[in-house]
């Protein structure tokens, strides 16, 4: 990815859409050159989306019971009989590492009398129902039935632990309950190719945070959908990031938006010095010393500069091959439906799915996904937090639980907003909310036929 212009401020000097797409690093392929316009519509997002319980109700049926979703990461199961738990709605699935090695997800049921065969994560020799003792190997085979022969009737082949479809890339595990699924690598879609150079797979969980929150996940994700909330909602970041100068790019099954960072918004309505865009970077109050200087660089040089030097030791000289850009822009990439992860080392990652059977609350997940140098360190341990809670008990994520608290505290209201709301649909700008268009234009082809 090479440095340059803002494309807001290409914009306004006269760049089309058209233009952007021809000079972009990772162009959109000419088959997919007349779908991306069509996401700069004006029609409104229907309410019910959010609000109807009938419409979460065919989510659930022709969308996540369909779709590939990132389940856990490969990290969390890495010797056999590892396992976590991934729910969705009102499915629950055990995805477990077998004796052969493989990854393997089965319907969180036993095949008895359907008590669930795992109440959380953790590692074990064989599944064992707690309820009457069935019991299955780590590959799904039935293995043990106490009182053998009052079961004359149980076939084991039939027996055998229902699976969904399971696939890897970049260290997530995905699930598709759907056996007539298109591959994974299909879904994928764009997305491997521009993370060649990123390489998730050599990453480790460095923190992940779970957090409930009342609304409905999509009000929660589409809040990461965009920057033209960064006025609204941050407006500690204007002095440093160019939020509607961002750039939207749609790949049919993925989307980016990326936001220049070390460069004002101009939305300000004041133009700050250098240092004093680095002192907002940093969060440096006005009376407090701030060692940290442009100089004779711009703050988005200098910054870029100090990102390099940081990952060096981790990474190696690989940080001399990669522009300014990857180290200071925001590069927020979406694979549909879920999954939000950050271009180059921002090590950002989040994830949205409803919580549990409700259509009015959620969960969204942050995962920091770190390089290393050596052995692989261990994932850390998962923070739970309850609707209730703040993203600053999650001391892990530094200065981004701030942010996300400052998004939280939206959500709510808007979910609040919208069961009020007498007007059918919201409304999206034409380029800035564009990805937030895409993802609404895929659900419909998913949830409405």
């Amino acid at each position: 990815m090479n440095d340059r212009q803002e494309p807001g401020a290409a914009r306004s000097a006269g760049v089309t859409y058209q233009q952007l797409l021809d000079t972009d690093p990772f162009p959109v392929p000419e088959s997919l050159r007349e779908v991306a316009p069509k996401y700069l519509g004006s029609a409104d997002v229907p309410i019910e989306r959010y609000i109807s319980r009938q419409w979460h109700e065919r989510e659930v049926e022709r969308l996540w019971k369909r779709v590939w979703q990132a389940a856990c990461r490969e990290e969390q199961i890495p010797d056999p009989g590892c396992h976590v738990l991934y729910e969705i709605a009102n499915v629950s699935l055990v995805i477990m590492r077998g004796d052969d090695g493989r990854i393997r997800a089965f319907y969180n049921a036993c095949l008895h009398r359907g008590r669930a065969l795992k109440d959380h994560g953790g590692r074990c020799s064989i599944i064992r129902c707690p309820y009457h003792g069935f019991a299955w190997s780590l590959q799904g085979e039935l293995q043990d039935v106490p009182a053998r022969w009052d079961f004359p009737h149980v076939d084991d082949a039939a027996f055998a632990l229902p699976e969904v479809r399971v696939g890897t890339w970049g260290g997530w595990v995905f699930v598709n309950m759907d056996p007539d699924a298109e591959p994974l690598e299909q879904h994928l879609g764009e997305l491997p190719r521009h993370f060649e150079r990123w390489a998730l797979e050599d990453r480790y969980i460095q923190a992940h945070v779970h957090k409930v929150i009342r609304c409905n996940w999509k009000v929660a994700q589409e809040a990461f959908c965009e920057s033209y909330h960064v006025g609204g909602t941050h407006p500690q970041a204007l002095p440093y990031l160019g939020d509607v100068n961002s750039q939207v790019d749609i790949w049919d099954t993925v989307a980016r938006v990326i936001t220049p960072g070390g460069t004002a918004s101009p939305l300000l309505g004041w133009t700050p010095s250098e240092d004093e865009i680095l002192r907002y970077m940093l969060d440096i109050r006005v009376d407090e010393e701030n060692f940290f200087t442009a100089g004779d660089q711009s703050a988005r040089a200098v910054s870029a500069a100090a990102a390099r030097e940081r990952w060096r030791p981790v990474v190696g000289d690989r940080v001399d091959q990669w522009s300014d850009a990857e180290f200071i822009d925001n590069i927020d990439y979406t694979l549909f439906p879920n999954l939000h992860p950050w271009g180059a080392y921002n090590r950002i990652c989040y994830r949205f799915r409803p919580n549990g059977d409700d259509h009015r609350t959620c969960i969204m997940e942050v995962f920091l996904l770190a390089p290393f140098s050596g052995p692989r360190p261990a994932p850390a341990a998962t923070t739970y937090l309850g609707p209730d809670d703040d993203w600053t008990d999650a001391p892990e994520l530094g200065m981004l639980a701030k942010v996300f608290q400052q998004d939280a505290f939206n959500m709510p209201r808007v979910q609040r907003g919208l069961e009020t709301m007498t007007k059918p649909g919201v409304t999206l700008a034409n380029y800035q909310e564009s990805k937030v268009r895409w993802l609404h234009d895929l659900l419909g082809r998913w949830v409405e036929g």
